[in-house]
């Protein structure tokens, strides 16, 4: 995690004179999962198809692993991978048939009942996509866009309207993901998910970003300024008792 994978520049981005995001800076070191958090309008997801070539830079500069973005697009798709919001496939192909389709658009020969059993979908492996479950969609999506073994993976809200259990299973394979070697860069709106799993987060708003830093330094800065609030501790909570009552297995 020495050194750095991804450089962010002065970033801006305007649409009717207003800048959405707003001369950002930051870096990502290699192998690190990296939130980048902010109320919506913020700019997170503008950000993020910036540096993934999804959308024109309007001024500053990215860099992935030493490719700049204007410049190298072609090279930066080879080692990026993206987990859209919303994935979308077709309905009537199966799973297998969607992992060797997206292997082929890298020119990569895959084994797709190995990338389907990573992220616990191998007994689905000649279901229809159409069949599948809101959380078996997300992990299809994560799977579909590591075919390449990319070396940075873009994240985009992953577990907005998952279940409890989906959920849960989605910040284990993520950190799974970053133990095989990839950096992860991730926004979310779930507060806890970016203190559990992001090493470094950024927090943006009106298109600046406004603090950087682990999640316990920036608890840490909150304190030292004086905030305080009525102590509660409880040693569970109602999403532990759901998960207790329920099982940690995901429902297929």
């Amino acid at each position: 995690m020495a050194d750095t994978i991804l450089k962010v520049t002065d970033l801006r981005k305007v649409y009717d004179d207003i800048a959405v995001v707003d001369g950002i800076s930051f870096d990502v070191k290699r192998g690190e999962i990296f939130g980048i958090l902010g109320p919506n309008g913020a700019g997170k997801t503008t950000t993020l198809e910036m540096i993934e070539t999804m959308r024109p830079i309007d001024g500053g500069r990215i860099t992935v692993d030493g490719l700049d973005v204007a410049k190298d697009t072609d090279a930066v798709k080879r080692i990026i991978g993206v987990q859209p919001q919303a994935p979308a496939f077709q309905d009537k192909t199966k799973l297998t048939e969607i992992i060797q389709l997206f292997g082929a658009a890298y020119g990569e020969k895959v084994y797709a009942k190995e990338f389907l059993d990573d992220v616990q979908l191998g007994e689905k492996a000649s279901s229809y996509a159409e069949n599948l479950s809101g959380g078996q969609r997300q992990r299809l999506s994560i799977a579909a866009a590591l075919v390449h073994d990319p070396k940075v993976f873009f994240m985009d809200e992953p577990t907005t309207g998952l279940d409890p259990q989906a959920r849960r299973n989605l910040w284990e394979l993520t950190q799974q993901i970053r133990d095989k070697g990839v950096t992860v860069v991730m926004t979310t709106h779930y507060m806890d998910e970016a203190e559990l799993l992001c090493d470094r987060v950024a927090i943006m708003d009106k298109g600046k970003i406004i603090a950087i830093d682990t999640p316990k330094n920036l608890i840490k800065q909150l304190l030292d300024r004086g905030f305080s609030k009525a102590q509660h501790v409880e040693q569970a909570d109602l999403e532990d008792v759901f998960i207790d009552l329920t099982g940690k297995a995901l429902r297929e």
